[in-house]
């Protein structure tokens, strides 16, 4: 694990080397994740730049009461993303239950009631692969703890397409499976434990 001035410089490396302004952020997760993300996300102040989407894998006999949750807690918008929305930045976005959540083209979201991806409707995958190709470069994709596979071909399409990658160290997280995986398959532009992915996000403002 990182002590906080490495992980600190790693970040403001990285940071300086990518070229293109950060215009939406994905955040997937599982096991653990709702715990993560109240870790990580409060603290981002009202008028935040990128429009942030979060998919955790909810049961889909259940809605999902993430927005209710995180919107009491979020000085930023928080809502669950509906068919045809178009994202709006300084907004937190959930992925509800029972569907898959895409991003196409045009910047607007799309639900869809395709097969389970990695045992997973919401799937991390399909969202990050679609945003990679909606938004290239100007994407940061964040994988959290979970005990499955999904977010690994997601966080490579994201790279590939020229974003920038960020998992949470394994030792860090509650269930180490899915950002092994991720670092296994592509590794990430930045590993760092969630105080310091909080940082980067707030870091982002000023970028």
């Amino acid at each position: 694990m990182h002590d906080a001035a490495t992980a600190l410089a790693a970040i403001d490396a990285v940071l300086a080397s990518h070229r293109t302004r950060i215009e939406a952020v994905i955040i997937g997760a599982s096991a653990g994740g709702v715990g993560a993300l109240l870790k990580l996300l409060p603290g981002l102040p009202r008028q935040y730049a990128p429009a942030v989407v979060a998919v955790l894998h909810v049961p889909e006999n259940r809605q999902s009461q993430l927005a209710d949750v995180f919107a009491q807690r979020m000085a930023l918008p928080v809502r669950e993303a509906a068919d045809k929305e178009t994202l709006t930045s300084g907004t937190l976005y959930f992925a509800g239950s029972g569907y898959h959540l895409s991003v196409e083209s045009d910047y607007c979201f799309s639900l869809s009631c395709e097969a389970p991806r990695n045992f997973a409707r919401p799937s991390i995958d399909i969202l990050m692969e679609s945003a990679a190709d909606a938004y290239g470069p100007a994407l940061m994709g964040i994988l959290l703890t979970g005990a499955n596979h999904d977010g690994a071909a997601g966080m490579a399409a994201i790279g590939r397409a020229g974003g920038l990658t960020v998992v949470q160290d394994p030792q860090d997280a509650e269930v180490a499976t899915m950002p092994q995986e991720a670092i296994r398959v592509r590794h990430p532009d930045l590993v760092l434990p969630l105080d310091a992915i909080h940082t980067l996000l707030l870091k982002l403002e000023k970028n």
